[in-house]
């Protein structure tokens, strides 16, 4: 059911089996309002279990984040299972580059936080893998997920989690949901610092956004469409710079594009603050 004051963090499993023991870690219940998918919640965290492959999970990231509209800036982390061909069974990594098996577009989820784990790239194909590429894991959620979530937040919010399940040595056939449920659960303290540091992340934006945005609005003319690119760019500003907005902000002869052409110049160059 929709809440008062929503959720902020979401995290999305395909399998029920994945996401088990994050129920029982983060105190969740289940959402018996909601029909379409199993939704489960508590006052800062909102968990669904999309189903299997990419149309399921988009479906599932618009659902609850149409559900839960006024979130905020929201974390969204995509937890689950992948293959590689020699990746030991266990192992966990961040996504840092998502290629779409089907349309060969690449997305690369800004990071600017050290993370608990290794990073790593990651093809998403339309059915589970028997041959293996050369060096991408693969799964077949996390394009649709990225593709789906970054219009509801900023990227550098938007995340996703592999656990190595299979490889050449034991096949996609072999898996089994208890034996999934024991992988998350090897990794639930990897689970909560990431989220840790994406909610701090959140926290930022919350804190400086509103009173720059009323700002900059005072002093220059956007258009509705450059007021929402406006509002992207400043929530990169400060994921990725954690400084002050430049001083060609101050100018007030500016026209709103001319302020977001100087601004994504100054991104294009400023260094990750970690």
């Amino acid at each position: 059911m929709k809440a008062d004051t929503p959720p902020n963090t979401f995290i999305y499993t395909a399998l029920p089996c994945e996401a088990k023991l994050l129920i029982d870690f983060y105190r969740l219940k289940k959402d018996t309002a909601i029909h379409s998918f199993d939704v489960y919640t508590n006052k800062a965290l909102c968990l669904t279990v999309t189903g299997i492959g990419k149309n399921a999970m988009a479906a599932a990231v618009a659902y609850t984040l149409a559900i839960f509209s006024s979130a905020k800036n929201p974390v969204m982390l995509n937890v689950g299972i992948a293959g590689h061909k020699n990746y030991p069974i266990g192992s966990v990594y961040l996504i840092d580059k998502v290629t779409d098996g089907d349309s060969g577009r690449r997305h690369f989820p800004p990071l600017v936080f050290t993370p608990p784990c290794p990073t790593h790239s990651l093809k998403t194909v339309a059915r589970p893998q028997l041959i293996y590429p050369e060096r991408d894991l693969c799964d077949m959620e996390s394009s649709a997920f990225y593709e789906t979530a970054i219009r509801f937040s900023s990227g550098e919010l938007i995340q996703s989690l592999k656990i190595v399940s299979d490889n050449e040595t034991s096949s996609a056939r072999n898996i089994q949901p208890k034996w999934v449920t024991g992988l998350i659960d090897a990794q639930l303290e990897t689970i909560a610092a990431i989220l840790k540091e994406l909610a701090r992340l959140a926290a930022l934006l919350t804190k400086t956004e509103l009173s720059e945005l009323t700002d900059l609005l005072s002093r220059h003319h956007f258009t509705e469409n450059e007021q929402m690119q406006l509002k992207k760019l400043l929530r990169r500003w400060h994921l990725v710079t954690n400084e002050k907005l430049p001083e060609f902000a101050e100018l007030s002869t500016q026209s709103g594009k001319e302020f977001l052409r100087g601004l994504k110049q100054q991104l294009s160059v400023a260094k990750f603050h970690l």
